[in-house]
Parts: C-alpha cells; structure tokens; sequence
C-alpha cells in the first residue's frame, strides 16, 4: 500500500478554558486526491485546515495526535522544515477573495512574491511566469491585471488570482478553506471547475472544505462529515450520497436544497438528531 500524502491520526484540540473543538480526528490522503470536509458552523472543518498549515488561533492547542505530511510530522516539527513545505508542497486557497489579498499591493507583486522566494526566479522571469499563471486560470488582458490592484478586480476574477497563487509552485497538496462560498451560484460553478480541471493536470491532492454538500458532490472524491469537532462519517462521495449510515449525514443530505426538486420544502436537522449524535460522539470517545 501506498504511503499517504496526509495522514491525521486521533487529532485533539481545545480552547484555553477546557472546550473541545476537535475530538479524535484521523483522515487519510492519497496523492492526486481530492477530500471534502463538509459540516455546518462549528464542525471543527477549518480548525482541521489551520492545524495542517500550523496557523491555528493561541486561544486553541493540540492536545493529543499526529499531523504527518508524506511521513514527516507536522506538529511540533522545526520552523525551518514547516517553512520549506508551507507554500511549496503545501499550499492555501483561502475563503474570501475581498480580503485575502493585501489592498494596497499590485496583483503582479503578490503573485510573484513566493516565486522569487521560494522558486529563486529573477524578477523578470517571476513575473512573466505569473502572466502564465494569470492565463492558466481564464484571465484575460493578463499585463494589466498584474498592474492592477486588488479592488480594480471583480469577486471572480480575485479568486483565479488565488487559485493561480495556490498552484504557482506545483505542491502536492492544497487547503481550499470554503474557496467558493463568498461568490454568487454562477461564478462558483466556474471556480469549481476551474480547481477541479487545474487539480487533474497538476496531479494535485486537494483537502476542501466546505458546509455545502453540493459542493462535495461536484469536486470531492471522498468525503468525512464532521459535528462538533468529531468525525460522524468518512466515504467516497458516489456511496455517501447513495447510502449514508449515520442518522446526522441524512439529516444533513436531507437539509440541503434539491436543484432536481424545485420546490420541495427543506427538512431542518431535528434537536434529536444532534442529541443522538453528541451522545454517540462521547460513547466513543470514552471506550477508546
């Protein structure tokens, strides 16, 4: 068997007064492959993101678990060895294109940073690979955009330049946190395919998280539910939609919009179901 390209291994966390904010987390990658994080606020979906990147709030701490990048941990590794991963086998698309990027930098020169740090490219030569980067992802009229500054550039147009960030150096892995849920329904389609299309010709593992299941259904190949901090369900996409086994992931299934039922009223996730699903979350934690 393959090693994995990430592997989380009964992952922790708490707040500095005592609450938990993940519970005994494991996940595995494979390379190449794209994961969704998918649950509703709280689930502790981002909170898994910044722990991987090492950026997690002081206010949170690991307490118990492992974080491994193609073998080598993560947790408590040396800044030197973080730094040489995070934005070159490790990479970020963040959530919201209107304020991801610094307002009062030119798109060219935030774009060619990491190429000229990481990559070691002259100044010409990071900024004619960003124009390339810029025309990778759809845009057009590149020379000017690179002059441009962040608030000259449409929602859309803001979220290409960084999924064009994201995917600048080639990593082996890219956080997508929510990358599309600061845009309108007919953009998002197009960012999605975008990530999806980009994904397959670099070979990319993506971890994406989201609270939208139909996000899931269009991009992920497998998928872990999350409630409160804790993983309620992990499955390939085609057998989660078709055959969900916990009571939580049907609720959650059933909550969401039906584009092919125009119409059909929405089933709120019942207080019982979210009883029943703590209560299940803290039996396993107590007899493991």
């Amino acid at each position: 068997m393959r090693r994995p390209l990430l592997d989380i291994e009964g992952l922790s966390a708490r707040t500095t007064d005592h609450n938990a904010v993940l519970r005994d987390v494991s996940l595995l990658m494979g390379p190449g492959e794209v994961h969704g994080l998918v649950g509703q606020s709280g689930a502790g979906k981002t909170s898994i993101a910044k722990a991987i990147l090492g950026i997690l709030p002081r206010a949170i701490s690991l307490s118990e678990g492992s974080i491994r990048f193609d073998g080598t941990e993560l947790i408590g590794a040396p800044p030197a060895t973080l730094d040489k991963l995070l934005g070159t086998d490790i990479a970020l698309i963040p959530q919201d294109p209107m304020t991801a990027l610094n307002p009062s930098r030119r798109i060219g020169a935030q774009l060619t940073d990491s190429l000229r740090l990481k990559a070691g490219l002259s100044k010409p030569a990071a900024m004619e690979k960003a124009r390339e980067l810029l025309e990778e992802v759809h845009l057009i009229d590149t020379r000017r955009i690179l002059r441009a500054y962040p608030h000259e550039l449409s929602g859309g147009m803001r979220q290409r330049v960084l999924i064009a960030s994201a995917f600048a150096l080639n990593p082996r892995l890219i956080i997508a946190d929510e990358p599309t849920s600061a845009l309108d329904v007919t953009v998002q389609k197009q960012i999605l395919r975008l990530i999806r299309r980009l994904q397959r010709e670099h070979e990319t593992a993506v971890l994406f998280v989201t609270h939208d299941l139909g996000v899931v259904a269009q991009i992920c190949d497998d998928v872990t539910v999350l409630f409160a901090g804790a993983v309620v369900e992990q499955a390939s996409v085609h057998r989660l939609f078709r055959h969900p086994r916990h009571a939580y992931t049907r609720a959650l299934i059933a909550s969401n919009p039906r584009y092919d039922q125009p119409g059909a009223s929405l089933k709120p996730i019942s207080g019982q179901v979210i009883a029943d699903t703590l209560q299940s979350i803290d039996a396993k934690r107590a007899s493991s």
